[in-house]
Protein backbone atom coordinates (compact mmCIF):
# COMPACT_ATOMS: atom_id res chain seq x y z
CA UNK A 1 0.00 0.00 0.00
CA UNK A 2 1.50 3.29 -1.18
CA UNK A 3 2.07 5.98 1.52
CA UNK A 4 -0.51 8.67 -0.21
CA UNK A 5 -3.14 5.75 0.27
CA UNK A 6 -2.53 5.07 3.77
CA UNK A 7 -2.58 8.71 4.93
CA UNK A 8 -6.32 8.62 3.21
CA UNK A 9 -7.34 5.85 4.81
CA UNK A 10 -6.34 6.87 7.93
CA UNK A 11 -7.65 10.09 8.16
CA UNK A 12 -10.93 8.69 6.68
CA UNK A 13 -10.88 6.02 9.55
CA UNK A 14 -9.86 8.65 12.13
CA UNK A 15 -12.89 10.78 11.26
CA UNK A 16 -15.39 8.04 11.41
CA UNK A 17 -14.12 6.83 14.75
CA UNK A 18 -13.88 10.56 15.66
CA UNK A 19 -18.34 10.04 14.71
CA UNK A 20 -19.13 7.88 17.20
CA UNK A 21 -20.74 9.63 19.70
CA UNK A 22 -19.62 8.63 23.44
CA UNK A 23 -22.40 10.72 25.03
CA UNK A 24 -24.94 9.69 22.90
CA UNK A 25 -24.05 5.62 23.06
CA UNK A 26 -23.78 5.70 26.88
CA UNK A 27 -27.01 7.69 27.56
CA UNK A 28 -28.44 5.24 25.77
CA UNK A 29 -26.72 2.09 27.28
CA UNK A 30 -27.46 3.59 30.69
CA UNK A 31 -31.03 4.83 30.12
CA UNK A 32 -30.71 8.17 30.50
CA UNK A 33 -31.85 10.92 28.17
CA UNK A 34 -30.66 11.85 25.33
CA UNK A 35 -27.85 14.54 25.47
CA UNK A 36 -29.12 15.95 22.42
CA UNK A 37 -32.20 17.05 23.38
CA UNK A 38 -32.33 16.99 27.31
CA UNK A 39 -30.26 19.68 29.92
CA UNK A 40 -28.37 21.64 27.59
CA UNK A 41 -28.52 20.09 24.37
CA UNK A 42 -24.67 18.95 23.89
CA UNK A 43 -23.48 15.22 23.58
CA UNK A 44 -20.69 15.90 25.87
CA UNK A 45 -19.29 15.12 28.96
CA UNK A 46 -20.26 18.22 31.32
CA UNK A 47 -24.40 17.48 30.02
CA UNK A 48 -23.53 13.57 30.66
CA UNK A 49 -22.45 14.37 34.24
CA UNK A 50 -25.53 16.47 34.56
CA UNK A 51 -28.22 14.08 33.25
CA UNK A 52 -26.64 10.90 35.00
CA UNK A 53 -23.44 11.73 37.31
CA UNK A 54 -20.21 10.50 37.57
CA UNK A 55 -20.40 7.63 36.41
CA UNK A 56 -21.65 7.94 32.92
CA UNK A 57 -19.61 11.29 32.67
CA UNK A 58 -16.51 9.55 33.24
CA UNK A 59 -17.46 6.81 30.63
CA UNK A 60 -17.96 9.90 28.36
CA UNK A 61 -15.08 11.35 29.07
CA UNK A 62 -12.96 8.18 28.18
CA UNK A 63 -14.87 7.62 25.06
CA UNK A 64 -14.41 10.92 23.63
CA UNK A 65 -10.89 11.04 24.87
CA UNK A 66 -9.56 7.61 23.35
CA UNK A 67 -11.63 8.70 19.69
CA UNK A 68 -8.75 11.59 19.53
CA UNK A 69 -6.28 9.08 20.69
CA UNK A 70 -6.17 5.92 19.46
CA UNK A 71 -6.40 7.22 15.41
CA UNK A 72 -2.80 9.43 15.89
CA UNK A 73 -0.65 6.43 17.74
CA UNK A 74 -2.01 4.39 15.12
CA UNK A 75 -1.04 6.46 12.40
CA UNK A 76 2.09 7.05 14.04
CA UNK A 77 3.01 3.50 14.50
CA UNK A 78 2.63 3.64 10.23
CA UNK A 79 5.76 6.43 10.75
CA UNK A 80 3.75 9.09 9.04
CA UNK A 81 4.71 12.88 9.35
CA UNK A 82 4.31 15.23 12.62
CA UNK A 83 2.00 17.09 10.27
CA UNK A 84 -0.08 14.10 9.20
CA UNK A 85 -0.46 13.02 12.55
CA UNK A 86 -2.09 16.57 13.49
CA UNK A 87 -4.34 16.54 10.32
CA UNK A 88 -5.52 12.85 11.56
CA UNK A 89 -6.11 14.03 15.08
CA UNK A 90 -8.16 16.76 13.01
CA UNK A 91 -9.98 14.03 11.20
CA UNK A 92 -11.24 12.23 14.74
CA UNK A 93 -12.16 15.79 16.19
CA UNK A 94 -14.00 16.58 13.16
CA UNK A 95 -16.23 13.66 13.16
CA UNK A 96 -16.99 14.30 16.99
CA UNK A 97 -18.08 17.73 15.98
CA UNK A 98 -19.87 16.92 13.14
CA UNK A 99 -20.48 12.93 13.51
CA UNK A 100 -21.73 10.68 10.09
CA UNK A 101 -23.34 8.68 12.47
CA UNK A 102 -25.62 11.22 13.89
CA UNK A 103 -27.07 13.15 11.88
CA UNK A 104 -23.97 15.19 12.48
CA UNK A 105 -25.08 16.93 15.31
CA UNK A 106 -21.77 16.65 17.90
CA UNK A 107 -20.23 17.90 20.93
CA UNK A 108 -17.89 20.81 21.63
CA UNK A 109 -14.86 18.39 20.70
CA UNK A 110 -12.92 19.36 24.71
CA UNK A 111 -12.25 15.87 25.31
CA UNK A 112 -11.49 14.36 21.49
CA UNK A 113 -9.02 17.80 21.27
CA UNK A 114 -7.38 16.40 24.57
CA UNK A 115 -6.63 12.84 23.87
CA UNK A 116 -5.57 14.35 20.02
CA UNK A 117 -2.70 16.51 21.78
CA UNK A 118 -1.99 13.77 24.17
CA UNK A 119 -1.14 11.41 21.93
CA UNK A 120 0.55 14.49 19.32
CA UNK A 121 2.54 15.70 22.33
CA UNK A 122 2.41 14.12 26.35
CA UNK A 123 3.68 18.01 27.45
CA UNK A 124 0.91 20.15 25.16
CA UNK A 125 -1.64 17.38 26.64
CA UNK A 126 -0.78 17.85 29.83
CA UNK A 127 -0.18 21.40 29.78
CA UNK A 128 -4.11 21.72 28.14
CA UNK A 129 -5.18 19.41 30.56
CA UNK A 130 -3.89 21.27 33.71
CA UNK A 131 -5.37 25.02 32.64
CA UNK A 132 -8.41 23.04 31.97
CA UNK A 133 -8.86 22.18 35.42
CA UNK A 134 -7.17 25.40 36.67
CA UNK A 135 -9.96 27.10 35.38
CA UNK A 136 -12.95 24.99 36.30
CA UNK A 137 -11.67 24.77 39.74
CA UNK A 138 -11.64 28.66 39.89
CA UNK A 139 -14.70 29.03 38.66
CA UNK A 140 -16.73 25.82 38.63
CA UNK A 141 -17.50 26.68 35.55
CA UNK A 142 -16.44 24.02 32.50
CA UNK A 143 -16.69 26.12 30.21
CA UNK A 144 -14.02 28.74 31.47
CA UNK A 145 -11.41 25.76 31.71
CA UNK A 146 -12.13 24.86 28.32
CA UNK A 147 -12.11 28.49 26.57
CA UNK A 148 -8.72 28.85 28.92
CA UNK A 149 -7.10 25.78 27.53
CA UNK A 150 -7.28 26.34 23.99
CA UNK A 151 -7.40 29.82 23.83
CA UNK A 152 -3.31 28.73 25.04
CA UNK A 153 -3.03 25.64 23.17
CA UNK A 154 -1.86 27.56 20.32
CA UNK A 155 0.75 29.34 22.15
CA UNK A 156 2.01 26.11 23.96
CA UNK A 157 2.03 24.04 20.68
CA UNK A 158 4.42 26.64 19.10
CA UNK A 159 6.73 26.21 21.77
CA UNK A 160 6.64 22.29 22.20
CA UNK A 161 5.81 20.98 18.87
CA UNK A 162 5.65 23.24 16.21
CA UNK A 163 4.60 21.04 13.64
CA UNK A 164 1.74 20.47 14.77
CA UNK A 165 0.80 23.88 15.61
CA UNK A 166 -1.82 24.86 12.54
CA UNK A 167 -3.28 21.69 13.59
CA UNK A 168 -3.59 22.85 17.16
CA UNK A 169 -4.79 26.10 15.81
CA UNK A 170 -7.81 25.18 14.18
CA UNK A 171 -9.12 22.51 16.69
CA UNK A 172 -8.41 25.42 19.20
CA UNK A 173 -10.50 27.79 16.93
CA UNK A 174 -13.25 25.61 15.79
CA UNK A 175 -13.53 24.50 19.84
CA UNK A 176 -13.86 28.02 20.16
CA UNK A 177 -16.63 28.67 17.94
CA UNK A 178 -18.41 25.92 19.87
CA UNK A 179 -18.36 27.20 22.86
CA UNK A 180 -19.96 31.02 21.65
CA UNK A 181 -23.22 30.66 23.39
CA UNK A 182 -20.81 30.05 26.82
CA UNK A 183 -19.12 33.02 25.87
CA UNK A 184 -22.18 34.67 25.51
CA UNK A 185 -23.65 33.57 28.74
CA UNK A 186 -20.15 34.48 30.26
CA UNK A 187 -20.43 37.79 29.88
CA UNK A 188 -24.43 38.26 30.36
CA UNK A 189 -23.27 36.01 33.61
CA UNK A 190 -25.89 33.23 33.08
CA UNK A 191 -23.62 30.56 32.72
CA UNK A 192 -24.31 27.58 35.03
CA UNK A 193 -21.72 26.68 37.65
CA UNK A 194 -21.14 23.69 39.20
CA UNK A 195 -22.07 23.38 43.15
Amino acid sequence: MSPDLIACTALILAYLLGSVSAAIIVCRLMGLPDPRTDGSGNPGTTNVLRLGGKPAALLTLTGDMLKGVIPVLLAREYGMSDVLLSAVGIAAFLGHLYPVFFRFEGGKGVATALGVMLSLHWGLGVAVVLLWLAGFALTRISSVGAITAFIAAPFLASWLMPQAMLGVVGMSVLLLARHKRNIVSLLKGTERRFK
